[in-house]
């Protein structure tokens, strides 16, 4: 009907018929011809005030283009919706929806109908609501704890940043799909059970409560987490909101902290028995000895030969059971680590026999450690045979001597360590490796892999006992098919040759930097340790916990300058990762640290040019080894 208009009759009956609407007619140039009295509510405005005012000055219109863009696409269309800002008389700025319409397009001098609707508290809703969006994302972001919201139907509304990281979906993945996706079998197929359950009876399992349950990450692998569910009812909508929290970490500091104290108890239990046992043999071998003076027929002496022999034998298993329960008779003395390898080398070559390769690496300084040199020996000797029979086609043993000094921040991760300067013995084959669960065993007594009659089970167990009754530590490193690497740390002994030798550690041997380090580490503590390190050092820092997620961020950011990875790594292990990175991104450095005493699993990328750095490590050895691969750099340095 409007388009039809086309006196000033038609327009003046328009507006009557419409005068409770918000409806003001005007030319092109603006000029204001007919306004309704819905517009004077709306505006504040009278007809004998607005009419003759430019319509667009009066209301000190806002659009969202230039005006004479939108007259130009009125002029082609015959119309033009969209929404703008106006001001009313008392001052107050309203949202509007407005269209314009072209009464007669043939005429130059026609009129524009503009129809307007208030939507400004829709606005303002609209606007609380893009408020509140953006507070529950900065929420998102930010909180520690990875937090997921769903609906009643079990399906993804929120995913935040920390439940990207740890579950190794981005948000858009999971988004829409059934929470399950995250949880393994039983728990995935059970899910939808739980929340019918809950929403037709009003049992709770888990909602309201916390509770230790298993998570499912996108690599496929599994891990303890605490899990709190809230709800929410708006409307009659529900809802819930989960907090998560990883226990990995937790869980493997529990699980050291439980071996210590297992290792203890037996150890106390071993070595008191084996005391007592040692009072009987000496009975026997006493009453042994004095029965063989009394006999005479050839016979019988042999019979007491065969018996004061099983307890001499006896005797040295009560002598290795003492060992472990640290309740041998110890003589330490201020010993030269390296001297000692050096005089002893010979003999452990002898023992692994031809098929097997024996290195020995040894620092040109002084590093002394108060401890028995004969069971020092004894130890080398155990783990050197141990290591020949996990290599029964032949093999290398390294055995290399270091100076290493654990900080707070290592002997956080690893409680049974204490902070201190050591002198640390790595002895590392190339060997079998170990299973997760032999590797959990290895230190206890009478524990072995060898089969029956091949070994005691003591070895292992002797060297843990003298270990810590030398006031030191003990640790494996082991993987199947990758070899085994024992690291017996010995608390090492300042003197004149030492001091003089020893490199200082104090902040200003720090190197500072200002390059991008992508940090890959599966064990949370360690990447935590690192990347706090790293960001002192001022290095822009990005994390991952795997390979797969690695890659992701290299695509993701062609800013890292250099890759730092661990090499024993599920999944995909850090050679691996090495080689890919080297073949797609070739000008990103790679510095390559493992427990392991050599990186056998990553020679290749060594000798490409891969630095190398050897865990426990200080914030100091880290900066200068960074600095080696990515060059000098200008950042002022503070001592």
């Amino acid at each position: 009907m409007l388009e039809d208009a086309t006196s000033e009759t038609d327009v003046d009956r328009i507006v009557r018929m419409f005068d409770g609407a918000n409806l003001i007619f005007h030319g092109f140039d603006g000029v204001i011809q007919r306004w309704t009295s819905g517009c004077e509510r709306l505006y504040g405005w009278t007809v004998a005030e607005a009419v003759g005012k430019v319509v667009h000055d009066l209301l000190e219109t806002r659009f969202p283009v230039s005006i004479d863009k939108l007259r130009s696409v009125v002029r082609e269309k015959g119309c033009w919706t969209g929404q703008v800002s106006h001001r009313r008389k008392d001052g107050v700025r309203l949202a509007i929806m407005t269209r314009w319409t072209v009464l007669d397009l043939a005429d130059p001098d026609t009129l524009i109908v503009q129809s307007n609707s208030d939507v400004t508290v829709m606005q303002e809703i609209q606007d609380e609501l893009r408020e509140r969006q953006a507070h529950l994302q900065s929420i998102l972001a930010t909180v520690p704890d990875a937090m997921i919201v769903i609906d009643d139907k079990g399906l993804i509304a929120s995913f935040s940043t920390a439940a990207e990281k740890l579950f190794g979906y981005v948000a858009s993945e999971v988004i829409g799909q059934n929470v399950s996706m995250l949880m393994p079998s039983p728990d995935r197929e059970a899910h939808d059970g739980y929340l019918g359950s809950y929403l037709q009876t009003g049992r709770r399992r888990i909602i309201g409560y916390g509770r230790v349950v298993v998570g499912l990450k996108k690599s496929g692998a599994t891990f303890p987490m605490e899990l709190s569910v809230g709800e929410a009812i708006a409307g009659d909508k529900r809802i819930f909101t989960g907090f998560i929290r990883d226990l990995t970490s937790r869980h493997r500091i529990e699980g050291e902290l439980r071996q210590a104290q297992k290792m203890e108890a037996v150890g106390q239990l071993t070595g008191g028995l084996a005391h007592d046992f040692n009072n009987l043999l000496a009975v026997i071998s006493g009453n042994l000895e004095m029965l063989e003076t009394r006999l005479d027929e050839p016979g019988q002496l042999s019979l007491l030969r065969e018996a004061q022999s099983a307890a001499d034998d006896g005797a040295r298993l009560t002598s290795q059971l003492l060992a472990f329960g640290r309740r041998q008779a110890l003589a330490p003395t201020v010993i030269d680590v390296g001297a000692l390898l050096g005089e002893f080398s010979d003999l452990v070559q002898r023992s692994l026999g031809e098929s097997v390769e024996l290195r020995t690496i040894i620092p040109g300084r002084r590093l002394s450690a108060m401890v028995d040199k004969a069971q020092l020996q004894s130890a080398l000797l155990n783990l050197s045979i141990n290591a020949r029979d996990a290599m029964p086609g032949g093999g290398r043993l390294t055995i290399e001597i270091s100076g290493v000094e654990i900080d707070t921040d290592y002997a956080g991760m690893y409680p049974a360590i204490r902070p201190g300067r050591y002198v640390l013995i790595s002895v590392a084959d190339t060997g079998t490796g170990m299973t997760s669960d032999v590797l959990e065993r290895a230190f206890e007594p009478f524990f072995t892999t060898k089969p029956t009659g091949s070994g005691t089970g003591l070895g292992l167990s002797m060297v843990y006992g003298f270990a810590k009754q030398s006031s030191g530590h003990l640790q494996l490193y082991s993987e199947p098919s990758q070899g085994t690497t024992v690291r017996l740390f010995l608390p090492r002994i300042d003197n004149a040759d030492s001091a003089k030798g020893r490199e200082p550690v104090s902040n200003n041997v720090l190197a500072p930097g200002v390059e991008t380090i992508l940090v890959v580490e599966d064990d949370a503590r360690v990447r935590q340790v690192t990347v706090s390190r790293l960001l002192t050092l001022g290095y822009s820092v990005i994390e991952a916990s795997n390979g797969f997620d690695a890659l992701k961020e290299l695509e993701a950011d062609n800013a890292v300058a250099l890759l730092f990875t661990d090499v024993a790594m599920p999944g995909m292990n850090g050679d691996e990762l090495a080689r890919k990175v080297r073949g797609r991104w070739p000008q990103v450095k790679i510095l390559l640290t493992s427990g392991f005493s050599e990186p056998h699993a990553a020679e290749k990328e060594i000798e490409a040019g891969a630095g190398w750095l050897k865990k426990p490590y200080t914030a100091s050895e880290m900066s200068i080894r960074l600095r080696l691969l990515l060059g000098p750099n200008n950042v002022e340095q503070h001592p």
